[in-house]
């Protein structure tokens, strides 16, 4: 098996027997097209498992998919057939969205063998690699729930980062919403960011093929934000989705003290008792 946070499509072809590979579909649609429909049901990988975003979450937050308490995740990885000990691969329908967010949340919840695929769906399909549309159905397994508080930020930690300056924060989101000159596609939300924050578009990573730059060129992509790996970073955007990808992308080049702010620009937008600035970083 790899330590790498990524995997190739033909690592996982070369993998997918392996009686302790588990293939995980993320799931969760863009803000801006909420109706549109998985692609799982027609096309995935075969023996993969669907985990929608918007269905393992904190159903009692008014804010969308937070983490759900220990005991919750470890019931809905039980009925998929997640369980301790496997490797974990995820991959998502559209290359880099969900998928490092649901390989967040697992190492948030003490997986340790969990990798996000180079590239999603769209490359496994376009190397004509064999698809499944039937549900796959795994026995049940039992799923350790560990939460690491230290990689989950709420609004406190972020106040604190703010008037302390301790922890750089990292908005993935387009410089026209960082800088409040393109609207919010989340109703209700004020446009800006958060005071002091950098901003980093979770797009600058991905090459056009859409798979991941290299460990260099992530690298340099964070100097250039004005970011220093080697110092303690916090991950945010729009609702903590695409904050993994910048936590992905840091952990791909060796950074360790990180944390994602779980609520991002959903909550920090929407309060009345928060600062927003505007303009470039």
């Amino acid at each position: 098996m790899t330590d790498h946070p990524l995997v190739s499509t033909q690592w996982l072809a070369d993998h997918l027997a392996s009686p302790d590979l588990v293939v995980i579909n993320a799931w969760m649609p863009p803000v801006n097209t909420p109706d549109l429909r998985p692609v799982y049901p027609d096309a995935h990988i075969p023996g993969a498992v669907f985990f929608d975003v918007n269905e393992v979450c904190d159903k009692s937050s008014d804010l969308p998919h937070m983490l759900p308490a220990p005991h919750v995740f470890s019931s809905a990885m039980r009925k998929l057939g997640v369980g301790d000990g496997q490797t974990l691969v995820v991959y998502d329908d559209f290359g880099f969205y969900s998928a490092p967010r649901v390989w967040w949340t697992l190492r948030s919840m003490g997986a340790t063998r969990v990798h996000v695929l180079d590239g999603g769906f769209p490359k496994w399909q376009a190397e004509d690699r064999p698809v499944a549309d039937t549900e796959t159905r795994r026995v049940q397994s039992h799923f350790s729930s560990r939460l690491n508080h230290s990689a989950v930020a709420d609004i406190g930690d972020i106040q604190n980062a703010v008037s302390t300056g301790t922890r750089q924060i990292v908005d993935a989101r387009s410089a026209g919403r960082f800088e409040g000159t393109a609207a919010e596609p989340r109703a209700g939300l004020r446009s800006g960011h958060i005071p002091g924050s950098l901003n980093l578009p979770f797009t600058k990573l991905i090459r056009d093929d859409g798979t991941f730059r290299s460990k260099e060129e992530l690298a340099a992509a964070f100097r250039d934000a004005g970011v220093d790996p080697d110092k303690p970073v916090t991950t945010t955007c729009g609702s903590g989705v695409t904050a993994a990808i910048l936590t992905l992308a840091l952990t791909i080049i060796g950074s360790r003290d990180l944390a994602l702010y779980d609520g991002s620009w959903a909550e920090w937008g929407s309060r009345e008792d928060t600062d927003v600035a505007t303009g470039p970083s």
